[in-house]
């Protein structure tokens, strides 16, 4: 629905547009999601704890790429060893919502990231996706976007017919990413949040059903194994698609 989308009332005054067959959407079930490259299971620290520690904490490049940098714009590093990790993990797989997955790759089954839906609400059809943590091995490979892809799909499939993505608005990987995908700017909530002691703006984008079979094609189209060369290498890059299609 957009601002032109509307109907008026026995007064006359114009309001959303009608929705006589709407139904609450359902919640999300602690279901594995399969894809080509990747499978998304809901967070078990038994399963997922070692390899995800492995990763988390394996060395990226320069500075900007330190383990403890990677949770600057999420609030910051929540574990310093061990021990604190695993109650955190802990946590997190106990949580409803945000509901926690482990992104495992297939070739090897090891859990090489994580991802939640949070905000969900069925009765009003909308649920985020955030707590998104790609590690070095996962990060910008065909496989982080296959697990965005099968989020994305798991949740129009369930009824929602809006899809969240919010970030800090200094945070210009994340802003980025959620326009390669297919989402749309929203607009920046100011001195939304205070993280770590600093004033926090957040940015909004949203994807609607209207607007998700489009997307999903263009994600399918960008993961198709003809899309990449023999080494690996796209040769159609999703952000060229997305922006073809606007």
């Amino acid at each position: 629905m957009t601002l032109t989308d509307v109907s008026h009332n026995a007064f006359g005054q114009p309001v959303g547009a009608a929705l006589p067959d709407w139904q609450p959407a359902r919640r999300p079930d602690r279901i594995p999601l399969q894809g080509r490259r990747v499978r998304l299971e809901p967070l078990t620290p038994e399963r997922h704890a070692a390899s995800l520690y492995a990763a988390l904490l394996a060395p990226g490049e320069g500075t900007h790429d330190a383990p403890a940098a990677r949770w600057t714009y999420s609030g910051g590093m929540p574990f310093a060893d061990t021990e604190q990790y695993r109650a955190w993990l802990k946590a997190r797989s106990e949580s409803d919502d945000p509901l926690f997955y482990a992104i495992v790759a297939a070739a090897d089954e090891r859990a090489l990231g994580l991802a939640s839906y949070l905000n969900i609400v069925p009765e009003h059809g909308s649920i985020e996706v955030g707590h998104i943590h790609f590690t070095p091995a996962l990060r910008r490979t065909p496989a982080a976007t296959e697990a965005m892809l099968l989020l994305m799909r798991h949740a129009f499939e369930l009824g929602y017919r809006r899809y969240e993505w919010k970030c800090n608005a200094l945070n210009a990987a994340s802003r980025r990413a959620a326009e390669r995908l297919g989402f749309r700017f929203e607009g920046i909530f100011r001195q939304h949040r205070v993280e770590n002691g600093h004033s926090r703006d957040t940015a909004w984008f949203s994807l609607l059903d209207s607007e998700w079979p489009a997307a999903e094609a263009r994600l399918e189209r960008w993961l198709a194994p003809e899309n990449f060369d023999g080494e690996g290498r796209q040769l159609s890059s999703l952000s060229a698609l997305t922006q073809t299609c606007r």
